[in-house]
């Protein structure tokens, strides 16, 4: 029975692989990696030491009570079909998308290790792929060690994305028992990215304000100027039958309230919200018209004097909303020019 177990172990110790196609016609090995579990792998050195840097000085440093037998190179920590797949790569800068699924974290750690870049890449890209609410903690803490940048973020983003879930997980009680600086950093990430997210919410609605603010200046100079269903300049015949406006989707709504303000009692003492709000729309229109003395829309000029004699007291604020306003408008206006030739492009292609 001794000798039989012997006898497999001899059998287990060597094992060959073929890194290359016609890997035959290259000469005899000279070196043996060891893996682990104490399986050898030939290799040849010269190809090891020119793939990789470290290799090439551990092959190059003398060894001791050095023989005639071939050099020896241990890898240990990870599984032999790992090692396996890491010296393939060395010989061929290839890797099969089943070693990727089964051993990417393990080619990932020796391609660190050994300082192979292009496996570093594909490993990193590969894992990104891969991770999920069960490994992602394990892949964190790999990608922290292996120097990954882009893999921690990706790793990152998902624990923020979904952190309910990993927090139930094996993976996120180790680090809560053993690792309190990851912890930390991980929560801190979460709580930065939830302030991203109201900021960019914030900025979303503000933006969307600003926005129906540039349109309802627009429907201003549209409605005093060429005049609107019922509403209009007062040298103007507006035709009362006239069907709804669809040039602006404020069009009705602004029509309204002027006609309010042109009928309201409350308005000379500022004790309508309705006349308020028509003020400040004139108010607006008057700070981005350029051309006040040829502008129909009622109060324009009044408006312009009065903030020309008041300049030292002009309220920051309101100059700030008129600059949202007016990169608004100029953004909205944009957005037209280049949608125009594209619609321009798209009506050639229909037969009438």
């Amino acid at each position: 029975m001794v000798q039989l177990k012997k006898k497999l172990s001899a059998q287990r110790r060597v094992k060959s692989i073929p890194p290359i196609a016609g890997a035959v016609e290259m000469p005899e090995t000279d070196i043996l990696v060891i893996t682990s579990d104490g399986v050898r792998i030939p290799a040849h050195s010269k190809i090891l030491a020119s793939a990789t840097p470290v290799l090439e000085n551990i092959i190059e440093k003398p060894q001791k009570h050095r023989s005639t037998a071939a050099k020896k190179i241990s890898i240990p920590g990870v599984p032999y079909d790992a090692v396996a797949a890491f010296i393939q790569f060395l010989y061929s800068f290839k890797c099969t998308e089943e070693d990727m699924e089964k051993y990417g974290i393990h080619l990932l750690a020796l391609s660190h290790v050994y300082s192979v870049p292009q496996l570093k890449q594909k490993c990193t890209t590969g894992l990104a792929k891969r991770v999920n609410v069960e490994n992602v903690v394990d892949v964190l803490q790999l990608a922290r060690l292996c120097d990954a940048p882009d893999l921690s973020l990706k790793c990152m983003k998902l624990l923020s994305n979904d952190f309910k879930t990993v927090e139930k997980t094996e993976g996120w009680k180790f680090v809560q028992n053993h690792d309190p600086y990851l912890e930390l950093e991980i929560l801190q990430f979460i709580d930065e990215a939830e302030k991203r997210k109201k900021r960019a919410m914030r900025h979303r609605k503000e933006q969307s304000l600003y926005m129906q603010l540039s349109e309802a200046m627009d429907c201003l100079e549209h409605i005093c100027s060429e005049g609107c269903t019922s509403v209009g300049p007062y040298d103007m015949d507006v035709t009362k039958h006239k069907g709804p406006c669809g040039k602006f989707s404020v069009c009705q709504g602004i029509q309204l309230l002027i006609k309010h303000f042109g009928a309201c009692k409350k308005r000379v003492n500022g004790g309508c919200s309705r006349c308020n709000r028509m003020w400040q729309l004139f108010k607006l229109h008057s700070s981005m018209c350029d051309q006040p003395d040829e502008c129909r829309v009622p109060l324009c000029r009044q408006f312009k004097l009065k903030a020309q004699q008041n300049r030292r007291g002009n309220d920051t604020r309101w100059k700030l909303l008129v600059r949202k306003v007016v990169s608004a408008k100029a953004m909205s206006s944009l957005s037209l020019t280049k949608r125009e030739p594209r619609m321009a492009m798209d009506n050639r292609g229909v037969k009438l």
